[in-house]
């Protein structure tokens, strides 16, 4: 990925807006441009739409939504902004917490009203770290769903996007301004497109390997599950121009992923009364923290594998997710009576896997707390069937990336920003601070789609 300066630089085309990738954030942006009477251009390195927003839940959080009343949740921008903070230790910036708190909620009205998107509030339990039941999806509550739809609307919306594209290389013209890009074909054709603005909307850096082991050494052995495009070009530009990089540690791990399988399992299986065991039948953390943390934590144990126990009412809960009823299909959920059955099924140790099963039922009994810290208190009682899949910790994307301001504009080391230059989602710096530890649910989609969508207005306005 390289920056070239030409002073008077040529170009075969022109358009007011370059938005480089079509996940969540880039088709947000563009349908944003649109809406302000711009005509953008999305372009996209894969024949179809689908980046890393395809791998994930498709969950938005949105705080003070008429989708959270009709549920009778009450909530607000700042309860969702503290709940940030607190997850990321107070590490985020507090400047782009309080950007996206308050843009999520019209953000996803505005998709739904505008666009049709049909959202509605996961109201049947908690997500770890959200303080109120915020988090909005589709009705498979897919990923994969969430991106066909933006697509849909991008189409009906007349957004051009062009396909099979890679960008390769930003032009400026020395003056701190983007002048345009080259894209290169597939045949190694390359074109070069003049632009007045441009957004960022690759993603992270999840796929680069060399960078991943520069900042999250942990995660650099371990299964990426997220979108092979994620290859750092967003960074790699941002350091070119002298962009200020921010929370290159920070990213979304997860330890809920089926095992080899390779599907997603919700973590409500656990944040509804489960819990994790490791190949000696045991208890090793507190899965109560979070499942970003938790891919380190599988990935500890021996074989780098753990197994999430659970029962047939909490497979009721997470069967509204399309992932698991995959899982399912797939033959990952083993299923007994008993806990001896199960240990034989899982092949854990019988008297390790039922002691431990015990233990936690004593847990929940007595409202004390564990060794390990979790809170059992408000958790059901586990009761048969019992069930069972093994899961390893993988890293879905990272949270690192170019610092933005309220309008999502590139900031410099320097000091100010780059007029033209926008970011959002993966390609910017998210609001999960330095550590797995600071992501709260959610928040690879929220700044997709805050940050997409405010990108796009204020592109459009420089440019319309």
């Amino acid at each position: 990925m390289t920056v070239l300066v030409e002073p008077d630089p040529r170009f075969e085309a022109e358009v007011p807006v370059a938005i480089i990738g079509a996940g969540a954030a880039g088709l947000v942006a563009a349908l944003a441009c649109r809406n302000a009477g711009v005509e953008p251009l999305v372009i996209e390195r894969d024949p179809v739409p689908r980046g890393s927003t395809s791998l994930s839940a498709g969950l938005i959080p949105a705080a003070g939504t008429r989708f959270q009343r009709e549920h009778g949740i009450t909530d607000d921008p700042a309860t969702f902004a503290a709940d940030i903070q607190r997850k990321a230790h107070g590490q985020a910036d507090p400047a782009t917490v309080a950007t996206v708190s308050h843009a999520a909620g019209p953000a996803v009205e505005w998709l739904a009203d505008r666009f049709g998107l049909p959202f509605s509030v996961v109201h049947d339990f908690d997500y770890p770290g959200h303080s109120h039941r915020r988090m909005h999806g589709l009705p498979s509550r897919s990923g994969a769903e969430l991106v066909d739809c933006l697509r849909a609307a991008a189409e009906d919306a007349a957004v051009p996007l062009l396909t099979e594209a890679r960008v390769t290389t930003l032009i400026t013209d020395g003056t701190g301004r983007i002048r345009g890009l080259v894209a290169e074909r597939p045949d190694g054709a390359a074109e070069r497109i003049g632009t007045g603005a441009v957004i960022l909307a690759c993603c992270g850096y999840g796929a680069d390997k060399a960078l991943v082991r520069r900042y999250i050494p942990d995660l650099a052995d371990a299964v990426y599950f997220g979108h092979a495009g994620n290859e750092g070009e967003a960074v790699r530009w941002a350091e070119a121009i002298g962009a200020e990089l921010r929370d290159m540690t920070g990213h979304q791990g997860h330890g809920s992923v089926a095992h080899p399988q390779g599907i997603l399992v919700s973590w409500a299986v656990i944040m509804e009364g489960g819990f994790q065991v490791n190949a000696e039948g045991r208890r090793f953390w507190n899965e109560g923290s979070g499942y970003s943390e938790a891919a380190v934590s599988v990935l500890r144990q021996p074989g780098g594998v753990a197994w999430n126990v659970f029962d047939a009412r909490i497979a009721g809960v997470a069967r509204q997710f399309e992932d698991f009823r995959h899982a399912e299909a797939a033959g990952a959920i083993i299923s007994a009576d008993t806990g001896e059955d199960l240990a034989v099924g899982t092949k854990l140790p019988v008297e390790a896997l039922v002691a431990t099963l015990r233990e936690v039922e004593q847990h929940k009994v007595t409202h004390m707390a564990d060794s390990f810290g979790r809170d059992w208190s408000h958790a059901a009682p586990l009761t048969p069937p019992f069930c069972a899949v093994r899961v390893t910790g993988t890293l879905f994307h990272t949270q690192g990336g170019p610092a933005v301001d309220g309008s999502a504009r590139v900031q410099l080391k320097v000091g100010g920003v780059v007029s033209n230059l926008f970011a959002a989602g993966g390609a910017a710096c998210g609001v999960s601070g330095p550590e797995a530890s600071g992501y709260l649910s959610g928040n690879g989609l929220l700044t997709a789609v805050t940050l997409g969508r405010i990108a796009g207005h204020n592109a459009a306005a420089m440019t319309g």
